[in-house]
């Protein structure tokens, strides 16, 4: 369960979600999209939770600043013709047709939308939204097959169900009963940081927490991962 939770530092107030987990140290994350995330033992009292938030405040302050370096660049989407949009790491630009059958076609270099009414923005992304949702599923269930052969024992780390939504604090997240959940936003990326989200997950189905063991495993398995992971930010935050 996550808690919504805030924390003062001298003029500053900072917006946190709390989780517990069974580890037994705490973790602070600053994800790209500015959320500051904390995991804790258990056991751990608030006034703890926060004395730490406030050693590490310095270093929160700094992250939000790197990623916020990179928040203006990315306009409100208008969902209009000539707007260029990702999929799979490529640029490309959307074209919208009146049509009577509705669908979507990838066509040199062009994402072409055929509307019943294309002047209807609203319309137009519910539906290249639901084109999204259809090549997600279909490339991460290939690049899910394709990572699990990097580990000793692919069924080991198999899981129990993906599930593909939008996210708005995360990539990806690896239940406890083996339940992966893949955000949406990915299928724009490059399938190289695909991998990337879909490897650091599978190896939570082996270490839990983000300790040591856990990168040292992520490192055997993906040794390139920082890079991947700095360009998916790079892309995407």
């Amino acid at each position: 369960m996550t808690e919504r939770r805030a924390f003062v530092y001298g003029t500053e107030r900072y917006d946190y979600l709390l989780s517990r987990s069974s580890r037994k140290t705490l973790a602070i994350s600053v994800l790209p999209d500015m959320t500051i995330e904390v995991v804790a033992p258990i056991e751990a009292a608030i006034a703890v939770i926060e004395g730490r938030l406030h050693r590490r405040a310095t270093w929160i302050r700094r992250q939000l600043q790197y990623f916020a370096q990179f928040h203006p660049r990315t306009l409100p989407r208008k969902y209009v013709a000539g707007e260029t949009h990702f999929y799979l790491g490529r640029r490309y630009r959307l074209k919208i047709l009146q049509a009577i059958q509705q669908q979507v076609k990838l066509k040199r270099g062009s994402i072409e939308l055929y509307a019943h009414r294309p002047s209807r923005s609203d319309l137009v992304e519910a539906q290249l939204e639901d084109w999204y949702k259809g090549r997600a599923r279909e490339q991460f269930t290939a690049r899910l097959a394709a990572c699990a052969e990097r580990f000793p024992d692919p069924q080991a780390i198999m899981p129990t169900g993906v599930i593909v939504r939008q996210m708005s604090a995360r990539w990806g997240s690896m239940s406890s009963g083996g339940r992966l959940v893949l955000n949406r936003r990915l299928i724009q990326a490059a399938p190289h940081e695909i991998d990337y989200v879909i490897v650091h997950e599978l190896c939570h189905r082996l270490h839990h927490n983000h300790g040591p063991e856990f990168y040292k495993l992520l490192t055997r398995i993906m040794p390139d991962w920082q890079k991947r992971k700095n360009s998916l930010e790079r892309r995407l935050v």
